[in-house]
């Protein structure tokens, strides 16, 4: 058993990623029962509406799930802090922002904190603060990105290397495959995004699903590296639109607003790709199916100890000459 599974108290090493302001209790309970970490991402919205989600999520599992605060995204950082005391919701993940301030008051409570990190610097700053456990990001990921733009391969063995608490990879994985590579790099687990909005519980516009279903692997496109503002997303008429205003000087405000969770909404909720977007990691264009959340992390699990099974027989290492 990973030592994930053990700090989690999940029976398999794998992390729903948070959502923003389209996460749902449905989509995060299904994730629990089957087995992972179901997250509910806060985003922009209101305590309230974060409550009303964690009332749900109660009502569909008896098992963990976790909070993922934004913190400098969400203006509510401090209130949904003392939202998850409150609930008693058993991790919560942080993300955009230091995560230092946090870690005692949420460890006094006996909450687990995930602090979600893109560079080895920021992992080390997260492990001395008391992080649990670091969720390593590479910039195949889906939605709002690290402007260091490290990939999954490169960053794992590196931040693995710096800290000694576990690393849950992130980033272009979604199949057993990857969670394979991911284990062998040192991670102790994998976070999902992309992968979970193409399954059956998901209650995302199906638009949105057969984008991620008939991707290629050239589907995904950057959007704000000309205003230090990093998101991938699936290549649209909404997104091209961004990026040619990018090219005639789009401001960081503009930018701001053009990419907000309501037209996130627009985009994954309504399937209005005219006038919103809908976040994709590159892993897009390995999905070409849409199963149940148990029938995904199931089929993972099994592929993933199968594979690597296959392939410690495939290797020979030559032996020493006499």
């Amino acid at each position: 058993m990973s030592l994930v599974n053990e700090l989690l108290s999940i029976k398999y090493p794998i992390i729903q990623g948070g959502m923003g302001n389209i996460s749902n209790a449905q989509l995060a309970a299904a994730v629990s029962n089957a087995g992972g970490l179901g997250t509910i991402g806060c985003g922009t919205m209101s305590p309230n509406q974060v409550e009303t989600i964690i009332t749900e999520t109660k009502e569909m599992t008896v098992y963990p799930f976790a909070i993922n605060i934004p913190i400098n995204v969400s203006p509510y950082t401090e209130e949904l802090i003392q939202l998850v005391i409150r609930h008693k919701v058993p991790v919560v993940s942080l993300s955009a922002g230091n995560p230092a301030p946090y870690i005692d008051l949420l460890h006094e409570h006996s909450i687990k904190v995930i602090a979600i990190v893109a560079s080895v610097k920021h992992a080390k700053k997260a492990e001395e603060a008391g992080a649990d456990i670091l969720v390593a990001e590479g910039f195949e990921a889906a939605g709002i990105n690290s402007n260091l733009e490290l990939t999954t391969f490169t960053l794992i063995p590196q931040i693995c290397k710096h800290v000694s608490i576990p690393v849950v990879a992130a980033g272009g994985i979604g199949d057993g495959h990857g969670l394979a590579a991911a284990l062998m790099l040192g991670a102790s687990g994998v976070q999902l995004g992309t992968r979970l909005i193409a399954t059956k519980e998901a209650p995302f516009h199906s638009v949105y699903k057969n984008r991620l279903i008939e991707a290629g692997d050239n589907e995904t496109v950057i959007l704000g590296r000309s205003v230090g503002q990093v998101r991938r997303v699936l290549k649209s008429p909404y997104a091209k639109q961004i990026i040619d205003l990018e090219q005639q000087g789009l401001s960081a405000e503009q930018y701001r607003q053009m990419t907000s969770e309501d037209y996130h909404i627009n985009g994954a909720l309504l399937g209005d790709e005219n006038n919103g977007f809908m976040n994709s990691g590159q892993i897009a264009g390995l999905i070409d199916d849409l199963p149940s959340v148990k029938e995904l992390l199931d089929g993972m699990m099994n592929d993933a100890l199968t594979v690597m099974k296959e392939r410690l027989h495939v290797f020979t290492w030559p032996s020493e000459k006499s």
